[in-house]
C-alpha cells in the first residue's frame, strides 16, 4: 500500500506541476477537458486507445471497506468533425460541441449491481443480488466562454432502478487544446426513491434475512461531491489520465443501516497507448 500512495502522489504532481512534455501541439481535441477521453489528435476518422487502470475505492456504495480493482481503459472512436462516436468497454455513446460552447453526450451503459460478496465483512449478508442493468446517460455542459475556462455542467442517469440527476460547475487548469491538462467540477447530486432504496433500502424481506431494520427513503439530496481529473502525454503514443473522487452523503443516506460510512471515495491512475 505504501508504494501505491507513493506512486499516485508522484504522478499527481507531475501532472499538476509539470507542463506536458509531449503534449499534442495544434491537435485539437473535441473538447480541452480533462476528463472526455479523446482519441482523435484533432483528426477525423477511426481512433484506439487500449490500456488498463488501477482504482482504490469503496467496496460498494455507503461501505466503509476499500479495495484495488483493476479496469480496462480505452476505447474506439469515430470522429466527424465536431462530433465523436464512441464505444468504451460496456458504454456506447456519442458526444457532440455546438456553438463552440455547448458539449452533449448521450451512451447507453450498465451499473453493475451489487453482490453480497462485494462486503469481506459480510455487511450485505441477507440482502441479495442485484443485477447488472442498462442505463442511458445524457450530459450537457455549457462553457461560458470558447476556452472551457469555466462551465456548468448537467448529468441524468435513467434505467430500471431509477433517476439520478447530477448538477455542478467546472473549472479547468492549463492552457493545452489536446485534451491534457487537469480540471475540478463541485456537484450536487438528487435521486428518486426507486433509485435511492435500490442503493440504500431495505426491505421486509431484506430485513428478515439480514437482521437490520427496515428503511425506505425519498426522493431528493442524495450527495454533495467533488472530483479531480488529469490527463498527460508520455510521449507520442503513451498517455495517462487520473481521478480524485469525494462524495458526501446527505443526512437521509447516511441513516440507512447499508451506509457504514458517511462518504464515498476513490482514486485512480492508468496508461493508455494510443494506436
Amino acid at each position: 500500500m505504501k508504494k501505491l500512495t507513493a506512486v499516485l502522489t508522484a504522478l499527481f504532481i507531475h501532472a499538476v506541476f509539470l507542463p506536458p512534455a509531449f503534449a499534442q501541439d495544434g491537435k485539437t481535441a473535441l473538447v480541452p477537458l480533462a476528463s472526455v477521453d479523446d482519441f482523435s489528435r484533432g483528426e477525423d476518422g477511426w481512433s484506439f486507445g487500449l490500456g488498463f487502470g488501477v482504482e482504490y475505492e469503496t467496496a460498494y456504495e455507503g461501505s466503509d471497506e476499500f479495495g484495488l480493482e483493476i479496469e480496462p481503459a480505452g476505447g474506439l472512436q469515430w470522429r466527424n468533425g465536431d462530433d465523436v462516436f464512441f464505444f468504451a468497454g460496456e458504454a456506447l455513446g456519442w458526444r457532440g460541441v455546438r456553438a463552440n460552447s455547448w458539449l452533449f453526450e448521450a451512451l447507453v451503459g450498465f451499473d453493475e449491481g451489487r453482490k453480497e460478496s462485494d462486503s469481506d465483512d459480510g455487511r450485505l449478508a441477507g440482502l441479495g443480488e442485484q443485477d447488472e442493468g442498462a442505463e442511458l446517460v445524457l450530459q450537457a455542459r455549457r462553457a461560458f466562454d470558447a476556452d472551457w475556462r469555466y462551465w456548468l455542467v448537467g448529468r441524468v442517469v435513467t434505467g430500471g432502478n431509477g433517476n439520478l440527476g447530477l448538477f455542478g460547475v467546472g473549472r479547468r487548469f492549463g492552457d493545452q487544446i489536446d485534451g491534457t491538462g487537469s480540471e475540478l467540477n463541485v456537484v450536487v447530486v438528487v435521486h428518486d426513491s426507486e433509485y435511492a432504496n435500490n442503493g440504500f433500502g431495505i426491505t421486509s424481506a431484506q430485513a428478515i434475512t439480514s437482521g437490520l431494520n427496515e428503511t425506505r427513503l425519498s426522493g431528493g439530496l442524495r450527495s454533495v461531491g467533488i472530483n479531480y481529473n488529469f490527463r498527460d502525454y508520455l510521449n507520442e503514443n503513451w498517455q495517462i489520465y487520473g481521478e480524485a473522487l469525494f462524495e458526501y452523503f446527505s443526512t437521509e443516506v447516511r441513516e440507512s443501516p447499508i451506509a457504514r460510512s458517511s462518504y464515498e471515495a476513490e482514486i485512480g491512475v492508468g496508461v493508455i497507448y494510443l494506436f
